[in-house]
């Protein structure tokens, strides 16, 4: 049995198209991926993102737990400030890519919800002889994603928070509609935006609150093409569990001087040392066709790497892509598409910046 999120009745009520993601029925898209794209690059897209994972570390070594486990400093994050991180192996492998809350009574992790048993299992093993209450509230919470520039003007009716004063990857208590809920100013599409975590049974009552004040509800085929436009990393993709954050080519979210050290990050210093054998690079296909994950990526005659993600971008209506390649690849390569070679472009990442 599918997973259901406490949306799966608004989604059918809209006709949405539901399928199988990561153990939930989610809507992958209501009138077509290129509309609901465009109207979180206009205006405001709403998503239910309730499938993702809420862990919670809570007592006098919850700081010292969240240190060991992430790649970011978080002893650098205020509180009512979020991060994001990934989660390492001893191998430096990806066991996920998070983000982290610092509140007041603790850290609240999110993680994919396709990794939640897996992350949370993790945490534990590498915790064992911290004072930490480690805990999985995934199932206690719903979360909707309001993205757009028109977002802000629409969500700031519902609520007495100033979301004018809350900075970008900054958080806040409060209430939306008169519904308890925290209010984070982040997102995954590249636009302004906001993430909202309110109870389950409050959760189609603020969906509809947002809908009628001109939200249009979006999937999840838009929400990975806007993601990809904005060179945000897929886990499963970009990242895995043999694939590095550095080589995924978020070193910005990976601090290794941070002490004391978190899981992995000997291998990274080391990897970082010795040079890496994979980078990641944004591409554009020049000509027809449209690469595709797991396509292979040709350069100098040889097998240089993989397609990790591969799209028609709505907005610049041209055919891009990521790849983890050879680090020599540098301005121009092929992708074989469906047997066939096609020139590919290097460019950079992102591909899509929205106007601040």
């Amino acid at each position: 049995m599918l997973r259901r999120t406490p949306l799966y009745e608004e989604h059918k009520a809209l006709g949405a198209r539901l399928v199988d993601f990561a153990g939930y029925e989610m809507p992958v898209q209501y009138t077509g991926v290129k509309a609901e794209h465009q109207a979180v690059r206009t205006a405001a897209g709403i998503f239910d993102v309730s499938h993702m994972g809420e862990v919670f570390f809570r007592g006098p070594d919850a700081e010292a737990a969240v240190q060991r486990l992430v790649t970011r400093d978080v002893s650098r994050l205020e509180a009512g400030q979020a991060g994001y991180a990934a989660v390492c192996y001893k191998s430096g492998g990806t066991v996920d890519d998070v983000l982290v809350y610092r509140r007041p009574d603790g850290y609240l992790v999110v993680v994919n919800a396709a990794n939640r048993e897996k992350d949370v299992e993790h945490f534990r093993e590498h915790t064992t002889d911290l004072d930490v209450e480690i805990s999985d509230e995934s199932d206690e919470w719903a979360l909707i994603a309001l993205q757009g520039p028109k977002s802000a003007e629409i969500l700031q009716r519902f609520t007495s928070a100033d979301l004018s004063g809350l900075r970008y990857y900054r958080f806040v208590e409060g209430e939306v509609d008169g519904l308890s809920a925290t209010i984070s100013r982040t997102g995954y599409t590249g636009e302004d935006g906001f993430e909202i975590f309110a109870r389950p049974e409050d959760a189609p009552v603020l969906w509809r609150r947002l809908l009628d004040a001109g939200a249009t509800p979006a999937g999840l085929g838009a929400r990975d093409t806007l993601r990809l436009e904005a060179g945000m990393c897929l886990y499963g993709n970009e990242l895995d569990e043999d694939t590095s954050p550095l080589e995924a080519g978020i070193s910005f979210a990976v601090h290794l001087n941070k002490t004391p050290e978190f899981v992995g990050q000997a291998a990274l210093r080391r990897q970082k040392e010795e040079g890496l054998n994979r980078k990641l690079a944004g591409f554009e296909v020049v000509g027809r066709g449209i690469a595709r994950h797991g396509y292979p990526v040709v350069a100098g005659g040889r097998e240089a790497g993989v397609v990790t993600s591969g799209t028609q971008s709505p907005t610049l209506n041209k055919a891009i892509g990521l790849a983890l390649v050879s680090p020599d690849v540098e301005d121009t390569f092929e992708v074989v598409i469906r047997g066939r070679p096609a020139e590919a472009r290097v460019v950079p990442i992102p591909f899509y910046k929205r106007e601040r």
